[in-house]
Parts: structure tokens; C-alpha cells; sequence
């Protein structure tokens, strides 16, 4: 396997931990590229750790991501030096359509050597292709936005098709990609055709995930995976295209005959928020612009019902006996987390057993990456209104449910349309979360927890939960870095199910 603008790893997460039915790994990653220096310092580590059976990783890779020794010392260790001196082959930082191909396919033709039938995974960047980042660039300079490379980085991944015609490749990108247009055509339509015929002599058959059609029978609409629909607790849309080889496909019966067995199997119960974030710690957030200390923050919660004066809607009361519920509750929460909390991790019943198996790690001992932001007060006050609200009347609130007090002061409450009316958004307990993404980065307003007594956006644990990455995942990188990392990857889990049903194919019996 190959993957390409691997980001953190998600892909490659999901791919490697598929197992045949003998229990081997069902897939070598070969080589990776990313050309984000932090994002491939986590996936060279993550490397180091898939080269170890699992349940067989060394102490000293744990000693590591809790803080206990550096990351020289870890690389240095006896017990990961061959290790780590083979991921660096595998986990490659280098940024596609600027490096010279000639040096990518160097390192791709010594990966497979002689093999025909291997895997290429990838997705190009999507800030051109996605609604926010489409209207972002328009509105700074349409004709650069126009002529922006990224609209054109899938070509890359198309080269390496061309040159090395892998049997299989798995292609993911946002939806927003069906309607994008460049010079007036829809990108995604020349994709298309670019894929299934990458040259004269070489063909493709591009297959639904979700869809049973042919080929030839399919709507743009039908390459889109819904991840929630497959045990992914969020509601993360996505196309994702399943490439194989002509020759492969005609000569594979069970494609015509069971192609069933092709396709993601949808779960019979989604899974919500709180489900995947059982067994986390309870933590407070933190005060920002001003001195913090748990007696600021409980003040400031307490604050916060003062600001329904003057709102007369009937469900004023329930709402504000819930924020004066709730930020009694508050004051048990005394710490703000750590890089690494020791302790425990026991989600009970209330995390599906599935997930506990993938998630958790004894070894682990505690929590990585589970420590908050910091809040204005201000906002504080619209955080455990929203987490409130969605208590009490159970669903999220937007901006037009907001007491006029609570608005952000560009916002007009009197105003017909408000810009950006979820910019405050709680995440419901009892349901997939909303998409996570790399603005998490930039602030945790759309990413409100949904325990009122802990008045906080989620951590990069948290989030990394929702985006189905096992606990022991460690990201490099300052907390920004981190968050930017996960709302930027693939969800594992899900790959992982895809990964399945790509071996599935490639241990199908052929005609000869």
C-alpha cells in the first residue's frame, strides 16, 4: 500500500489494522508522503508503532507520549531503533506537485519492486474544493482563487496511476468536490474521466462504497460516505472512490456476481457524542484575558443567567433553572486536564463494546492530549446557555435562539438572515457529532461539549474520539497543531472498514 497527502495517518491507521483470516495484517503501508512537518512527525511515530505485533509495542513508546523522555531518547532506544530507521523509509515529509516526481517514483518503485497488485490510498487537499474554503478564496481574489493549484492536486495522484497502474485505489475528498467549478466545469466530472482512463492502455472501473450500480449507472451523489451511517460517531460526509484496474475487475466473478460484498454495511444504531467520549475525565475549561483559577471560572458560570434579562420566551425558566443546575454541578471540576492525565479509562456501558476494543489501551494508563482551552467570559456565558438549552429542549440552539444579551456584538438580533447562525454549536450526547474539521484549530465555538457543568469546547482527545482514533494515538506538535491534525484526517475506524472490503477484493478468486 501507498498512501498519498497522508495527513496524520487516518488511512493508513484504518488499512493497517485490517487482518486476514489467518490474523496477519492484511496490508504493508510501503511509503507515505506528507508535506506538513508536524503532521509527518506523527506519522513517522505512528509507523514505529504498527511495526510492533500488536499488544507487543515497547514500554519505552508509551514512556514517550506521556512526557517521561524526550523524543530523541525515544527514537535513540534500543528497543525502536530498527524500527524507527524503517519508518523513515516508510513515512517520507515532502510536498507533492513541488518535489521532483522523479525522487516520489524512486521511492514508490523500490517499495513494490516487481508487484502488479497493490494499493495506492490518498486524498488530495480539499480547501479549494470545500463550501468554506471556495467562498474564502473567491471573496479574497476570484482570479487566483481560479488558478489555485489545489483545484489541481489530484493530479498528482493521477500521475502516480498513470506510471505505476496500481490494482486498486481509494481516493477521498469533501463532498463540496461534486459541485465544485473551475472555468465554468465541474471539477469533479474531469476527475472522473481523468481516473477511469489515465492513459491509452490503462482503465479503470470507478465503484460506489454505498451504491450497488454499475459503473456506468452512477450519479455523483452515490460515491458520497456517510461515515455516521457505519458506526462513526459523527456526521462526517465524504466522496470517496473506489478505483480497479479493468483487467482485474473483468476478471474477478464475485464483482458481478456478489457485489454486495463490495459495499459498506450500514449499522443498525448510530453512534452519539457522549457514547464515544465515555470514560474521559470530567474537566473545567479555563478563563482567557484574565487571571484563571477555578473560583473565577464557577463566578463566571454563575454569572451567566443574568444574561437571559430581558429575553421573554416561555422556555426562559426551564433554561435558567438548568444553568443554575448545572453550574452547581460545575464546581466538582477542578482541573483543567493535562498532556497526559494517569489514571484509569473505564467507559462501562455506555461506550459499545466494538468501540472499547478499538479505542482503549491498558498500557496506555491514562488520557493523552485531554486539556482545555482557554474562554472569554463572554463566551463562557454563551457556551453554558447553548450546552443548556440543548438540555432542556433537546436540540442544538443557533444564533436566532439567542437571547439578545448573549449575542456576539456584530450580530443584529432584529437582523432578517444572520451570518454564520451555528457559530455557536453544541454537540448532542445522544447523536453524531457535526463534522470535525481543521477549523477546530482556530476556536472551539462549533465544538461546544455537551455537559453544561463543564462549559467548554472538546480537547484534542475529544475530538480525536469523534474522529475514531485509538487513545494510545499520539499527535505531535503544539495543541493547535494537533487539533488541525485530526480534523484534517480520515476517520480510522471508517478506513478501516473500507480497508476490509479492499482485501476482500484483492483475495477474490480470478478467472485465469
Amino acid at each position: 500500500m501507498i498512501d498519498l497527502f497522508a495527513g496524520p495517518g487516518g488511512l493508513c491507521e484504518g488499512f493497517s489494522s485490517v487482518v486476514d483470516a489467518a490474523g496477519a495484517r492484511g496490508f504493508a503501508v510501503k511509503v507515505s508522503i506528507e508535506k506538513d512537518p508536524v503532521a509527518h512527525r506523527t506519522l513517522l511515530l505512528r509507523a514505529i508503532f504498527r511495526s510492533f505485533p500488536k499488544g507487543k509495542v515497547p514500554s519505552c513508546y508509551y514512556d514517550y507520549v506521556r512526557g517521561a523522555i524526550t523524543r530523541d531518547q525515544f527514537l535513540a532506544h534500543a528497543d525502536v531503533k530498527d524500527a524507527a530507521e524503517h519508518a523513515a523509509k516508510e513515512a517520507r515529509c515532502a510536498e507533492l506537485g513541488v518535489i521532483p516526481p522523479e525522487e516520489v517514483d524512486g521511492w514508490i518503485r523500490q517499495a513494490i519492486g516487481s508487484q502488479t497488485d497493490w494499493v495506492l490510498i490518498g486524498g488530495p487537499p480539499c480547501q479549494a474544493y470545500s463550501l468554506a474554503g471556495r467562498s474564502r478564496l473567491r471573496r479574497k481574489d476570484v482570479k487566483k482563487f481560479e488558478a489555485d493549484a489545489r483545484h489541481f492536486l489530484y493530479t498528482e495522484y493521477l500521475r502516480i496511476i498513470r506510471e505505476f497502474a496500481p490494482a486498486v485505489f481509494v481516493m477521498e475528498n469533501v463532498k463540496g468536490m461534486l459541485n465544485s467549478k473551475n472555468a465554468g466545469k465541474h471539477i469533479f466530472e474531469r476527475i472522473l474521466a481523468d481516473l477511469k482512463a489515465p492513459r491509452a492502455d490503462l482503465s479503470y472501473e470507478i465503484r460506489s462504497l454505498v451504491v450497488n450500480k454499475q459503473d456506468g449507472e452512477l450519479e455523483p451523489n452515490d460515491y458520497v460516505v456517510e461515515a455516521d451511517d457505519h458506526g462513526i460517531p459523527q456526521s462526517r460526509h465524504r466522496v470517496i472512490l473506489f478505483g480497479i484496474r479493468s483487467d482485474l475487475a473483468a476478471a474477478t466473478p464475485a464483482l458481478a456476481g456478489r457485489p454486495e460484498r463490495f459495499l459498506l454495511r450500514k449499522m443498525p444504531k448510530k453512534v452519539g457524542v457522549s457514547a464515544a467520549l465515555a470514560g474521559l475525565p470530567p474537566l473545567r475549561s479555563r478563563l482567557s484575558k484574565e487571571p484563571d483559577s477555578q473560583e473565577a471560572w464557577i463566578k463566571a458560570l454563575g454569572e451567566a443567567p443574568l444574561k437571559l434579562k430581558g429575553w421573554r420566551l416561555p422556555l426562559r425558566g426551564d433554561i435558567e433553572a438548568a444553568m443554575e443546575k448545572f453550574a452547581k454541578r460545575a464546581e466538582k471540576h477542578a482541573t483543567f486536564g493535562a498532556p497526559f492525565i494517569e489514571g484509569d479509562v473505564a467507559p462501562g456501558g455506555a461506550m459499545p463494546n466494538d468501540l472499547q476494543r478499538w479505542y482503549l489501551d491498558p498500557k496506555l494508563g491514562g488520557v493523552l492530549h485531554h486539556e482545555t482551552r482557554r474562554h472569554m467570559r463572554s463566551d463562557l456565558h454563551r457556551y453554558v446557555f447553548a450546552a443548556c438549552f440543548a438540555a432542556t429542549q433537546k436540540y442544538a440552539p443557533d444564533l436566532r435562539n439567542f437571547p439578545p444579551k448573549l449575542l456576539p456584538d456584530h450580530v443584529n438580533v432584529d437582523e432578517e438572515t444572520i451570518p454564520f447562525k451555528d457559530r455557536f454549536r453544541v454537540q448532542m450526547g445522544k447523536h453524531p457529532s457535526s463534522t470535525v474539521v481543521a477549523h477546530i484549530k482556530k476556536d472551539g465555538h462549533y465544538y461546544i461539549h455537551p455537559d453544561p457543568a463543564q462549559c467548554r469546547s472538546l480537547t484534542v482527545r475529544e475530538a480525536a474520539r469523534l474522529q475514531t482514533f485509538p487513545d494510545n494515538y499520539f499527535f505531535e506538535g503544539t495543541r493547535t497543531e494537533q487539533y488541525g491534525q485530526v480534523g484534517n484526517a480520515v476517520p480510522p475506524l471508517l478506513a478501516k472498514q473500507i480497508g476490509q472490503i479492499i482485501l476482500d477484493f484483492m483475495t477474490s478468486p480470478r478467472r485465469q
